[in-house]
């Protein structure tokens, strides 16, 4: 017997979100992917938050958040609404050690920046200071960005950014507080600004909310000479009401 088909044995696949067995792995199963709060059809071309009704593919949407707040970046999309299975996806992969959810991420990824993967980008991880990636011990915009770029066969950067300065928490803070939160927080690795100089660069992180975070890094890329950036999250968060 085959070492892997003995570990399927063992350890059979289960479902990213319940546990019930699945056929492959890094799978939901079918009453948890129904569940599961994908962005299809009409979406903001800046943020990537689900909007209603249809479009007809040429249509260029814009939200009414994104209206109200200038985006440095030229496109953002997202995966899912942070909300029910889509926020329990997050915050396995953020808090609770669970790297499979960005392997399963990655086709989803491709899937949602199919159109901005055509210009052959970096892909680039939103940075974490280096004390909190000590106490967290990885960087999930990192296991998403390498994800993504073993789907998509794309060049990707671990390091292309730093985060020299830490940063409280943005849970609590308003618009204006994360903005102000973020300001010259983010800046481009010194060793790597010629890597980003003259590239489309396409941003990965796990969660939009604001933006602030997005637009520190799309400016610290703009700042090293990138030939534009566009930005991805695999959830964002949608103002209520």
């Amino acid at each position: 017997m085959r070492l892997q088909t003995l570990l399927r044995a063992v350890f059979p696949p289960e479902c990213l979100c319940c546990g019930a067995r699945v056929d492959r792995d890094f799978a939901l199963c079918g009453p948890c992917w129904r569940e599961t709060p994908f962005i299809f059809g009409a979406a903001c071309d800046l943020c990537g938050v689900g909007l209603p009704g249809q479009t007809d593919g040429d249509e260029v949407l814009v939200c009414d958040d994104c209206h109200g707040v200038a985006r440095p970046w030229g496109h953002g999309r997202a995966v899912l609404h942070y909300a029910d299975n889509g926020r329990k996806l997050v915050l396995g992969l953020k808090h609770a050690d669970r790297a499979e959810v960005a392997r399963a991420a990655g086709p989803w990824l491709a899937r949602a920046g199919a159109d901005l993967l055509a210009a052959d980008p970096l892909i680039v991880p939103i940075p974490l200071h280096w004390r909190r990636l000590a106490t967290r011990r990885f960087n999930q915009a990192a296991l998403l960005a390498k994800a993504l770029a073993s789907v998509s066969g794309r060049d990707w950067l671990a390091d292309a950014l730093i985060r020299p300065r830490h940063t409280a928490s943005q849970d609590g803070r308003d618009r204006e507080g994360r903005f102000a939160n973020l300001d010259a927080a983010i800046r481009a690795h010194p060793r790597h600004v010629a890597r980003l100089a003259g590239r489309r660069v396409l941003l990965i992180d796990d969660v939009m909310t604001s933006g602030a975070t997005f637009s520190a890094a799309t400016q610290a890329c703009l700042r090293a000479g990138a030939d534009g950036v566009d930005v991805i999250a695999l959830a964002r968060v949608a103002r209520d009401g």
